[in-house]
């Protein structure tokens, strides 16, 4: 399970907003929608697990908030479009603020041939992403209005060991959300672009190459970070809270690109930390 923290009494600062979140079923996306909640947005958590949306939309509801669960298949476009439509109507308006937390990722090296996890990296961090900012991205520039937050990585920014195909389509959500901070210049929308370094989270449990996850000292099956210390591995919450942060930010403050990495990770190698 991803490690969380308690949250302080929030501000609510975004009561009257619709968020969407994507990959809400765990981890990143999870914290997300939480915060997000917590300071009054109505959060439509999207994801495929039926069972774990609808818990985290009691769990929400339980604190006051209001929640929407969507099955969502963000590598399907006809599943994108009609989840936000479904969305939009349920919450009666239209949606203010996107956070693309869908993502896998997988350990493989290159001569072990992984196709089926470097095409579902591909299929969910790139066409995922792509779909969801194609569904939204044209009516906040029609309302000239809107914030779209997309979580990419550190990955975006170097070479881990065992993670091309990763850092390819974390570099590719960086240069997406780039492009469209540019197109959206003079509308009012706004793009912000997280990238997390190591947080403690269950991603890799699905991994299947044992000898990339030895390369770079990690156990399949088993949640990074869980014998980690607070200065080696972020919580969700922590991710969670520099999305708060760029979407609560005056609305003339483009927060754009927010590195947020554990104090001690030594950037460049992910298991090079402090302890």
């Amino acid at each position: 399970m991803s490690r969380e923290r308690s949250r302080s009494p929030r501000r609510h600062r975004l009561a009257g907003k619709v968020a969407l979140i994507t990959g809400a079923s765990s981890g990143i996306g999870r914290g997300v929608a939480l915060a997000l909640a917590s300071e009054g947005a109505a959060v439509v958590v999207c994801a495929r697990r039926k069972e774990l949306l609808d818990s985290l939309k009691a769990e929400i509801e339980a604190k006051g908030g209001r929640a929407f669960a969507k099955v969502m298949d963000v590598t399907s476009r006809d599943s994108v479009h009609k989840g936000v439509q479904e969305a939009e109507a349920e919450a009666r308006g239209s949606i203010d603020i996107l956070v693309n937390c869908a993502g896998v990722m997988y350990f493989t090296l290159m001569k072990n041939k992984k196709y089926e996890e470097w095409q579902q990296t591909i299929d969910v961090c790139v066409s995922g992403t792509t779909n969801c900012c194609g569904a939204l991205f044209p009516a906040m520039v029609d309302r000239k209005c809107g914030h779209i937050v997309n979580i990419s990585s550190d990955a975006a920014r170097t070479i881990f060991p065992a993670l091309t195909v990763y850092n390819a389509a974390k570099s590719y959500i960086q240069v997406l959300s780039k492009g469209l901070r540019a197109e959206a210049v003079g509308t009012g929308v706004r793009v912000t672009d997280v990238q997390p370094g190591d947080v403690a989270t269950d991603l890799i449990v699905n991994n299947t190459d044992s000898e990339a996850a030895a390369k770079v000292g990690v156990t399949i099956g088993k949640t990074i970070g869980a014998e980690g210390t607070r200065n080696s591995f972020l919580d969700v919450s922590d991710v969670a809270d520099v999305v708060v942060y760029a979407v609560t930010a005056p609305q003339h403050v483009g927060v754009h690109e927010i590195l947020i990495e554990p104090r001690d990770q030594m950037f460049g190698d992910p298991t090079s930390v402090s302890t």
